[in-house]
């Protein structure tokens, strides 16, 4: 174990299989103690028990600390319940990793007024929610101390929020609408220290593992330190536990791509080609011409650009 983490108390919500759980046991393998977030079952699909004490009880075995918790990140009041015994049971909460996830795929028109509620109550309210509660303990205490807090929020976008994917509508509108949470959160919590950043991980997971003729997922912890799986879904996880660390307190409001073997830092939107109306009217019966040319390179009418 190193020491980058000694002594911080991190959640993670998720956290009982493959991505979050990746996160868990990097950030219990550098020192900090872990919330283990989860509502699922054990592991070995029986029903009994469940997934977040199996995680707590690895971690321990690691020679690492963590406890369990079973709160649902859509709830308020759990949230707000939860991030009040962090404080009261073991004396803060310094580290967030917003990771709970599901999907429910559909096209639009298949998809119903549930499935998308569904998956913006888990992404997009679970990590307001949470973001929110630590967020105002963590202004309290600025405001005691008239100084800056320890406080690292680090949330989950993906592909599909950055790209689109087919079908996912509910999960693609989640995954952006965090990244613009991620960016504004991080202008607000500025001024009292914290950071806030976002992650956008991959790999083979029981989501991905759920597709058609998908592989079978694999489950942090399974593999030995010196095996290299690109689809190794905690590859993204040291990640996330140098964001959490001192070393990081420069960075916030970022995106950062870890899948595989490679780190991409991504940015938003940027203006690729700009024209000027040179200070009138734009006249939308002449568009045609500096929309195709100007702007897009082509005089093909509608065609749609991307991959």
């Amino acid at each position: 174990m190193s020491g980058l983490l000694e002594g911080k108390i991190a959640l993670v919500t998720g956290a009982g299989h493959g991505i979050g759980r990746g996160h868990a046991l990097e950030l219990a393998k550098h020192g900090a103690t872990v919330i283990v977030n989860d509502l699922g079952t054990s592991l070995d699909g029986s029903g009994t028990g469940k997934v977040a004490d199996e995680v707590v009880e690895l971690i321990k075995e690691r020679g690492g600390s963590a406890v369990p918790d079973f709160s649902d990140v859509g709830d308020e009041a759990q949230v707000d319940a939860l991030v009040e015994r962090a404080y009261e049971q073991l004396g803060r909460l310094d580290i967030v990793v917003n990771n709970a996830g599901i999907v429910r795929d559909k096209a639009i028109w298949n998809m119903s007024v549930e499935d998308f509620d569904l998956v913006m109550r888990v992404h997009v309210r679970g990590t307001w929610l949470l973001s929110r509660a630590v967020a105002r303990k963590w202004r309290e205490e600025s405001k005691a101390t008239g100084g800056a807090v320890y406080g690292r929020i680090i949330n989950t976008t993906s592909g599909a929020g950055l790209q689109g994917h087919f079908g996912q509508t509910n999960y693609a509108a989640a995954k952006a609408g965090i990244v613009g949470l991620t960016q504004t959160l991080s202008l607000e919590l500025a001024s009292i220290g914290a950071t806030v950043n976002a992650i956008s991980p991959g790999g083979r997971t029981r989501m991905s593992a759920s597709m058609p003729g998908s592989a079978p997922a694999i489950e942090p912890g399974e593999l030995a330190d010196d095996v290299f799986d690109p689809k190794d879904p905690s590859l993204g996880s040291p990640v996330v536990a140098w964001l959490a660390s001192p070393e990081a307190g420069h960075v916030s409001g970022q995106v950062i791509k870890a899948l595989g073997e490679n780190i991409q830092w991504l940015q938003g939107w940027q203006p690729v080609a700009t024209v000027s109306s040179g200070g009138k009217r734009w006249d939308a019966t002449k568009l045609g011409h500096t929309m195709g040319v100007d702007v897009f390179g082509t005089r093909a009418s509608g065609l749609r650009f991307g991959g």
